[in-house]
């Protein structure tokens, strides 16, 4: 549901360019002269500008709903935290059918961009449903639950554009004209979307049980220490103020590296379309590649290595195969001329590199951070117990809302970067950047950091805790 619409944005605005282009009081103008007039202070194309602009209004669009999602993650968590998983996913699922049902009646740019907003206020799913999985797995099963939302992402991004893309060529019902019913010229994919909205609302109405203060058996046992088999302490976490330091540095890296990378996420279709005159189904290919190979990365080798390896070095491979993709790209334009078959490998190798990024940094800095928390809470009243910044659901909260935060701003920054200093420089001076944030991440272990107590003091805490 949350992809379907991704493809149609560029369609969608020159519809409603076409509709209220007549009036330029109407929102959709004024925009458009605001995006011509910032893309114009570092780059002029030398065809087709209104095409730019169209795309580059629905990157916007995107860092709109990107910069939502940081002002209202941290409040989704907390909430949860207060009221319960269950109860709050359900209001923010209401939230996005309402986003769907404005716009299948969105016949203005502005009633379209109000079903955006409602939609950026109202996505809590990632975030519940990592606090969700996070309540009903013990540590040492973490990174295998919560690689299963990565695969889910890979999945869906594989096949909702798609989806999108088929039912926008379907009509609308004759009799709704008959009628004088007026709609979005894309009701039948937001029809979809309200469609699987509902089912997934029923779903879960239905099967997902409260899962705040679930009391899991085996997490009331210590945690044996792996790398001393015959001895009798057990592992507990660190003091909370080494917690929360460690948790604002994770929210930190999480940050910078999505701020690089949805930067050159946004942009590569500018390089295709700029050196390859690729069209929208070719771009749709290559990236639909790129989500096939994360899936079957993440079944196949990110959920079974997590564990033997660490949540932290995962991580910082993948932070080092994006650097990696970053410099193959940096190299593409200068062989298209002289040999176009090699920049087509270099763009192809660069792909497959990124799989393996989009597999391994965000569910593994989300794993990491999610056992960072405190696993203690009231019998009584199901509410965490200990700092208030190291709940589950504030803490998963805060994590997200960093990220996202790097999603509004990334591909503004890149887009500037772009048209000012060229592609070449872009994408070199983005993979010195993922350097620089890999050697910021060398102080990070390898595994969340535990800390060696007797057995008989561990399940006394354990105990006292409720854990």
């Amino acid at each position: 549901a949350f992809t379907i619409p991704l493809p149609l944005f560029p369609r969608i605005i020159e519809w409603y360019t076409v509709r209220e282009s007549s009036d330029p009081r109407n929102l959709l103008p004024r925009t458009l002269r605001f995006v011509a007039w910032l893309r114009g202070l570092f780059y002029e194309p030398p065809s087709s500008p209104q095409r730019w602009d169209v795309v580059l209004l629905g990157g916007l669009m995107g860092s709109v709903f990107s910069l939502l999602q940081f002002l209202v993650s941290p409040r989704i968590g907390s909430l949860s935290e207060e009221y319960g998983r269950r109860r709050v996913l359900l209001i923010t699922m209401i939230g996005n059918i309402l986003s769907a049902l404005v716009w299948i009646k969105s016949t203005t740019f502005a009633s379209f961009m109000l079903s955006r907003i409602i939609g950026g206020l109202s996505e809590g799913n990632v975030q519940i449903a990592t606090a969700i999985l996070s309540d009903v797995t013990t540590p040492s099963q973490r990174s295998k639950a919560l690689a299963q939302v990565g695969i889910a992402f890979a999945i869906c991004f594989c096949i909702g554009p798609p989806i999108g893309a088929y039912f926008a060529s379907r009509p609308l019902p004759t009799s709704l004209h008959s009628m004088g019913v007026e709609l979005n010229i894309y009701a039948v994919p937001a029809a979809v979307t309200i469609a699987l909205l509902v089912i997934e609302t029923g779903f879960l109405l239905l099967c997902l049980p409260e899962t705040r203060g679930l009391r899991l058996n085996a997490a009331r046992k210590p945690i044996a220490d792996q790398s001393f088999p015959n001895s009798k302490e057990c592992l507990s976490q660190p003091a909370s103020e080494k917690r929360l330091a460690l948790l604002k540095g994770l929210r930190r890296f999480h940050f910078f590296f999505l701020s690089i990378f949805s930067g050159m996420e946004f942009t590569l279709p500018f390089l295709t379309f700029d050196l390859f005159d690729w069209s929208n189904s070719q771009n749709g290919a290559l990236i639909g590649s790129i989500g096939i190979l994360s899936a079957l990365l993440q079944g196949g080798y990110v959920r079974r290595a997590t564990t033997k390896v660490g949540e932290g070095r995962m991580a910082r491979r993948g932070i080092f195969s994006c650097a990696i993709s970053l410099f193959l790209l940096s190299l593409v334009p200068r062989f298209v001329t002289t040999s176009p078959i090699t920049s087509i490998r270099l763009l192809q190798a660069a792909a497959a590199c990124l799989s393996f990024t989009s597999a391994t940094v965000v569910s593994s800095l989300t794993s990491y951070a999610s056992l960072q928390c405190d696993e203690g809470f009231n019998e009584d009243t199901g509410k965490p117990v200990g700092h208030p910044q190291l709940a589950k659901g504030t803490a998963l909260g805060l994590f997200r809302s960093s990220g996202q935060l790097g999603r509004a701003i990334g591909p503004l920054l890149a887009c500037v970067s772009y048209w000012t200093c060229g592609p070449s420089t872009t994408y070199a001076v983005s993979a010195a950047a993922m350097i620089a944030l890999l050697v910021s991440m060398a102080s990070l272990p390898p595994k969340p950091r535990m800390e060696l107590s007797n057995v008989g003091k561990s399940d006394a805490n354990l105990g006292h805790e409720g854990t």
